[in-house]
Parts: structure tokens; C-alpha cells; sequence
């Protein structure tokens, strides 16, 4: 996979707004209505979570659906999944080869200092739904689908219960920070990235938890050595674990 933090128009409406177009119609689609998803229950095991998950650069939704597999918990009986796929779009790091791919990619490997143009990002929240429920909605996504997962967690109005990113990067300035609203910044991200990444640095994940620092948010890092561009067993089921203590804090 390749991959670089560089939004293009206009495949970063695309971006942005698969995220906000999940949460607000595919809700919807199988049969949760944004007015009443999530409402509390008293049935311990009615769906309490939406996962959507976006997949890296060449992959698909699909391909991934798997992963649900690791989530046996009971807690997740019943959760409902998203596992959107990528328009084709030409990339130009893969000399234009027509892939799926949320955004164009330049160059490889994406490192700490890697360039990054957000300004089609912001043009796409200003579209954002406000009317779903977001409490335990969570975000995750590997390599540029976890950069899109922070982007779009960061720039969402409103608090979700949680993002998770793997493998990914800080697709925005420090400049947005000021444009971050009080209650996304109340969402906890989980970041997991491998020391033997030669695809997206190290450096570019340990990146991560000094911007949301300043951004003023919790951020629980996981480093994992001898993994490379990739996600393990092990990551998997700690974000189970993590997912399973956000549900216990807000119920």
C-alpha cells in the first residue's frame, strides 16, 4: 500500500463526506433511523455501536468485512458495521494507476514532516449532518484510511465515542486546532502503529499524540515492534478491549 498526506480536488469531497454520508444515510439503510439510534435500552444486548471502518489505499470494504470476526464479545452481538470502498481514481505515487483510493498520494514513505493541504477537507465539513446521534458511533481505518479516520473525527462538530487509527497520520495543520470544536475534542483516539513500518513511518505515527496534545485531547498510543505496514491479531483485540471501556464509561 502507498500512500501520502496530500488531499486533491476533488476526490477530498469524496473523503471527508464518506464519512459524514455513513453515519447519517447508511444508518438508515439498515434500518436505524438517525432519530432513534443509539437511544438507551434496557436490554443489555440491543446494538449500542455503529463501527465504520475505512480501509488503506488499493483495498476495499469488503476485503475487510473480516475483521469483524474479532469482535466476539457480547457486547458486540448485535453492533452494526460499515465497510465503505473507495472510488477508482488515478494515483499519482503508483505513476497514475487507476486504484481505489480516498485521495491522491504522492509520494512514499509518508514521514513526520510529509506536506499537507486541507483546505478541500474543510470545504467538505461544512456539509456535515448534525442530526445523528453520534454516542458510541466509533471510526477506525488502516494506513490513508486511518488518516481519513483522524481528519474526519477531528473536524466532525460534535463527540463521537471514539476514533482509532491504525497505521496512520496527521493529515492537518496545527492551524485547525482553532476550528476544532470543544465537544469533538471530548473523543478519545486510539493509535496503533508498527515500528517496522517502512510504508508510513514511525515518526509519522509518534506525530500523532504530540498534535493532539495541543488539540487538547486523549490519545492512547500502541506501539508495536517488528510490525510492519499492517494490522495484527494483537491490534485487533485490544481495540475490542478499548471499544468495550468506552461503551462501560458512557452507559
Amino acid at each position: 500500500m502507498r500512500l501520502l498526506p496530500m488531499f486533491s480536488s476533488p476526490l477530498t469531497a469524496a473523503l471527508v463526506a464518506v464519512f459524514f454520508f455513513f453515519l447519517a444515510v447508511l444508518l438508515q439503510r439498515r434500518g436505524l433511523p438517525s432519530s432513534s439510534f443509539l437511544r438507551p435500552s434496557s436490554d443489555p444486548m440491543a446494538a449500542r455501536t455503529f463501527i465504520l471502518w475505512l480501509h488503506g489505499l488499493g483495498d476495499s470494504g469488503p476485503a475487510n468485512e473480516p475483521i469483524r470476526t474479532f469482535f466476539s464479545a457480547p457486547e458486540f452481538k448485535l453492533s452494526k458495521w460499515s465497510f465503505p470502498s473507495a472510488p477508482h481514481s488515478s494515483v499519482s505515487c503508483n505513476y497514475g494507476a487507476v486504484m481505489p483510493s480516498w485521495f491522491d498520494i504522492y509520494e512514499i514513505p509518508v514521514t513526520s514532516e510529509s506536506p499537507k493541504n486541507e483546505s478541500d477537507v474543510l470545504k467538505a465539513v461544512q456539509n456535515v449532518d448534525n442530526g445523528v446521534n453520534p454516542e458510541n458511533i466509533f471510526v477506525c481505518g488502516f494506513s490513508q484510511g486511518g488518516a481519513l479516520t483522524l481528519a474526519s473525527v477531528l473536524l466532525y462538530p460534535r463527540t463521537l465515542g471514539g476514533g482509532a487509527v491504525f497505521s496512520g497520520w496527521v493529515s492537518l495543520n496545527s492551524s485547525i486546532i482553532e476550528r476544532i470544536s470543544p465537544e469533538a475534542k471530548k473523543t478519545p483516539i486510539l493509535w496503533s502503529h508498527g515500528m517496522a513500518d517502512r510504508t508510513v513511518l514511525f515518526e509519522a505515527g509518534q506525530a500523532g499524540p504530540p498534535f493532539l496534545e495541543q488539540v487538547g485531547m486523549s490519545c492512547e498510543f500502541k506501539a508495536y515492534p517488528n510490525v510492519g505496514h499492517s494490522i495484527t491479531t494483537e491490534e485487533l483485540l485490544h481495540l475490542q478491549s478499548w471499544i468495550k471501556a468506552r461503551l462501560k464509561s458512557s452507559s
